[in-house]
């Protein structure tokens, strides 16, 4: 960002802190870290230098808001001449180390160069119908064979933060926009939701499916209940009729995080105590 907040005072303060973070966390083989500028509205060009720099040395993602908006869009023509995305290709950041979040409003030609530079798209769907943002032209993206993966965004545009919801909702509406009733069908939204974050992070030989060699990150799902029931195709199921309260067991790293529905290292009951605190110190006149 180009203006203080609670966390840094300037550009070369977030960056500084950044690179700390970044030493910090090596020894957490759980951890990842990616640069996240903002977006091109709120970080000027020469700290976008500085991170496609940093970037490029040291094999690290780069997570950024781009054409969230048409708006977003045209304020950039109008304040400088240049589309978001014309700069960033021009301060060298369109590269496979690239995650561009949301993508709603993009050209023909713009969807060619994302396919020619190996950017990675983080679609939310949920996100931006809620706040009305414009839809990211899924089916044609698919169709150049550009990595597509789900986001969520924040909780305050998102309020679940649901990836099976965003399964569900992605391919719903490629379908709806496109026309298509067979664009971004199950087995392309699951991957969206697994295979492909694994790519846009960096981490696909390490995570994003069960193979032999890879953590074994590993969900169970119940398929049990009445909504789930008869099942004919189960990645169909887990898209179009799961939703993530029939998650049952979840194993990170091998580690079971989940049994029978239950947290295994973390008080539910005071996390939440602690989410009702929080709201009534936020809402004290």
């Amino acid at each position: 960002l180009d203006f203080p907040t609670v966390w840094a005072q300037s550009a070369d303060e977030y960056l500084s802190k950044a690179m700390a973070v970044i030493d910090e966390v090596k020894e957490y083989p759980l951890i990842s870290t990616a640069f996240a500028p903002h977006a091109p509205y709120t970080v000027s060009d020469k700290p976008l230098e500085k991170i496609a720099m940093y970037s490029s040395e040291l094999d690290i993602q780069v997570h950024m808001h781009i054409h969230e908006t048409q708006f977003e869009v045209d304020e950039s023509v109008k304040n400088i001449g240049k589309r978001p995305l014309e700069r960033l290709d021009q301060l060298n950041l369109l590269n496979p180390n690239l995650m561009a979040v949301h993508m709603t409003s993009l050209n023909e030609l713009e969807m060619e160069r994302i396919a020619e530079t190996g950017v990675h798209v983080v679609h939310c769907p949920e996100s931006n119908l809620k706040l009305a943002s414009g839809f990211c032209p899924v089916d044609t993206l698919q169709k150049l064979n550009i990595n597509i993966c789900l986001g969520t965004d924040g909780a305050a545009s998102n309020n679940d933060l649901d990836m099976f919801g965003e399964m569900r909702t992605a391919a719903l509406l490629s379908k709806g926009i496109s026309g298509n009733a067979s664009s971004c069908n199950a087995e392309q939204s699951l991957r969206m939701a697994t295979i492909n974050g694994a790519k846009a992070l960096g981490l696909a030989d390490q995570i994003g499916s069960l193979e032999a060699g890879k953590k074994a990150d590993v969900i169970a799902v119940d398929f049990s209940q009445l909504n789930t029931q008869p099942v004919y195709d189960p990645i169909a199921q887990l898209v179009y009729a799961t939703n993530s309260m029939q998650v049952s067991h979840v194993w990170i790293n091998g580690e079971q995080k989940l049994k029978d529905y239950q947290l295994t290292d973390i008080d539910a009951v005071e996390i939440i105590s602690t989410a009702q605190q929080w709201q009534d110190k936020i809402q004290e006149p």
